[in-house]
């Protein structure tokens, strides 16, 4: 993928990690520092309709952290559970070594039904928000935050964002104080083909 103008991370070398391990062991730690907050000076769209966000996203791009570090091919699927709250399937892979990463947890609107900001768990009854800044008319493209700004990603529904709305994201997240620089750009190319489930 096309990286010019943008810096990767700083991230030490890449090691092999499961998604579902580091999930669980940074659950902990992050919901004792309030982690279904929404960053200061930033608002969550109020126009949001859970079941047209259902279905599958792909990460175009993020800011690194531990429980994604080394991998590509980052997909959620997202979809409804029995008690009203939403099925949550993250995939990735670590294509230096060819190893596939799951992680399965569920999320809950924490707002009105209207407003994009639900609260996600991978590991018992530990949450993080999930704060959409950002959401196409047509649903095609997302921007994501957690609940400070040491978090950001870039979904969309295809495999490949043009450059034109990749900027536009960067620039809308940049006019919100977060440190685009830190962005990385997520590999979602042929080698990720035989990867792709469902």
């Amino acid at each position: 993928m096309d990286t010019q103008g943008r810096r990767p991370s700083s991230a030490p070398a890449r090691k092999p990690t499961r998604l579902s391990t580091l999930l669980a062991a940074v659950g902990a730690p992050l919901v004792l520092s309030a982690c279904t907050g929404l960053p200061s000076g930033t608002q969550p769209i109020d126009d949001f309709a859970l079941e047209d966000y259902l279905g599958r996203w792909y990460e175009i791009a993020r800011f690194d952290h531990s429980f994604e570090e080394g991998l590509d091919c980052v997909t959620a699927d997202y979809a409804t559970r029995d008690d009203g709250g939403v099925q949550v399937i993250n995939r990735g892979v670590d294509l230096s070594k060819g190893e596939p990463d799951v992680a399965e947890g569920k999320a809950y609107l924490l707002e009105e039904d209207n407003v994009g900001r639900l609260k996600v768990s991978f590991f018992g009854p530990f949450y993080a928000s999930y704060n959409i800044l950002a959401l196409d008319d047509a649903g095609q493209w997302s921007l994501v935050t957690g609940p400070d700004r040491d978090y950001l990603w870039i979904l969309a529904r295809s495999p490949q964002l043009d450059d034109a709305t990749y900027r536009s994201l960067v620039q809308r997240a940049q006019d919100l104080d977060y440190p685009v620089e830190e962005l990385i750009e997520v590999e979602q190319g042929e080698e990720c083909e035989p990867y792709r489930q469902g």
